[in-house]
């Protein structure tokens, strides 16, 4: 089975922590460098799996301040 790129692996984990209720409305996800490290990949990856995650209403990103979890995410 081929290994599932690393920005589907962060948009799987981050949606599966809101919908599980690990992450809530206006919690603050990792910054981008704590992401490099957890998932050992460059930022490339990780910024276009937070773009996707907030263009899919499951995030904020606020330049300068971070990413946080929509008042209202997805079900």
């Amino acid at each position: 089975m081929p290994r599932q790129p690393v920005y589907e692996q962060v948009i799987d984990d981050v949606t599966a922590s809101i919908r599980s209720g690990q992450l809530k409305p206006g919690d603050k996800l990792s910054s981008i460098a704590e992401l490099c490290a957890q998932y050992d990949a460059s930022a490339t990856p990780i910024r276009y799996a937070l773009r996707i995650l907030d263009e899919r209403g499951w995030i904020e990103t606020h330049q300068g301040k971070g990413s946080f979890v929509t008042e209202h995410p997805p079900v």
